[in-house]
């Protein structure tokens, strides 16, 4: 499976203004709830669950909020671009700019730990960091995070 196959470009934002890591996650599931066909609440009380386990900041200012949400068919991912960065209790107590939104189906098992790795690796390269802070629109941030990268698991 590659990153493509759930990371659609039209699921991608750029310049996001959002003051907090809460108006954050009220938006990814508010757009994510109306591309999947849910509830906002379907989606925001997994997160806010998964948030209060600790921070998916993971550093470098990057954020990965992910969970597992019953009725998902398949794993669908959203990229967000702030247009400033936000506190997000991250690790490395960097102000998080890029987020990535993953939500698989409650029963996805190993193959949520296989994508939410793939994905943290691609955006642990200071290289493609770099390439999507200074992408001119959203179509480039989709093509840097879905640069070839493949992941493990059923692909």
């Amino acid at each position: 499976m590659q990153l493509s196959e759930f990371l659609q470009p039209g699921d991608v934002v750029v310049d996001l203004a959002a003051p907090s890591k809460l108006k954050v996650l009220e938006f990814l599931a508010k757009r994510a709830g109306e591309t999947l066909g849910l509830a906002v609440h379907e989606i925001l009380d997994p997160l806010h669950a998964r948030e209060k386990l600790g921070s998916t900041g993971i550093g470098e200012g990057v954020a990965i909020p992910h969970t597992e949400v019953a009725g998902l068919a398949r794993p669908f991912g959203m990229f967000v671009r702030l247009a400033r960065p936000i506190d997000f209790d991250a690790i490395d107590d960097i102000p998080v700019d890029l987020v990535f939104l993953l939500l698989v189906p409650a029963d996805g098992g190993k193959d949520h730990l296989n994508l939410l790795a793939a994905v943290a690796r691609q955006l642990r390269s200071p290289e493609v960091l770099k390439k999507l802070r200074q992408a001119g629109s959203a179509e480039a941030c989709w093509a840097v995070v879905t640069s070839g990268e493949v992941l493990r698991g059923d692909g």
